[in-house]
């Protein structure tokens, strides 16, 4: 009878040490996942004073769009939950669209290889932000899963961990797409 209590008794606290690292293991897959939208948002905040100084040299009367854009880039710099500084990076996507349209306007512009080189970079750092936001949820997801999962479910209530939120769409990007001919 005891060597099965014994046996029960260690199976029961490698479950628990299973679930427990299994839990620190995602929760740091989350913070590193994270980070990657960080070191991505920083590129981006990094690339766009060059940005500014490339248009202003082109697009003199478009003052309100390059105020835009700093703007946004200010707000990103002052941080604050990921929640908000996700906000702060849609509102700088919006931002940059206006800039790259700007192109259209003014043809010496559009044919300005720092320019095209600096539009280039940023479209491709908008889609590792895009990639990492993606990486972001599908590891919060699989945590939060993990959490409310027995015998795991266990383990996280005793330990505290709780439910993190996964990043959503803004707002304005939800909204359908207005095409006229």
């Amino acid at each position: 009878m005891v060597p099965v209590l014994s046996i029960v008794g260690i199976v029961i606290v490698l479950l628990w040490i299973t679930g427990y690292n299994s839990l620190v293991k995602y929760k740091n897959w989350i913070e590193e996942s994270w980070a990657q939208i960080d070191v991505q948002l920083k590129r981006r905040f990094d690339l766009i004073p060059n940005l500014v100084e490339t248009v202003k040299g082109f697009a003199k009367h478009e003052q309100e769009t390059l105020e835009k854009v700093i703007q946004a880039r200010n707000s990103i710099a002052s941080g604050g939950t990921r929640e908000e500084q996700m906000a702060a990076s849609d509102e700088m996507s919006g931002a940059l669209k206006s800039i790259f349209a700007l192109s259209e306007s003014y043809p010496d512009l559009k044919s300005n290889q720092n320019y095209l080189m600096l539009q280039e970079e940023l479209s491709g750092t908008e889609n590792k932000i895009s990639y990492a936001r993606q990486l972001y949820n599908t590891t919060v997801m699989k945590y939060n899963t993990k959490i409310q999962s027995i015998p795991t479910n266990i383990v996280a209530s005793i330990h505290k961990f709780a439910k993190v939120e996964m990043l959503q769409t803004a707002e304005t990007e939800r909204e359908n797409v207005k095409v006229s001919f």
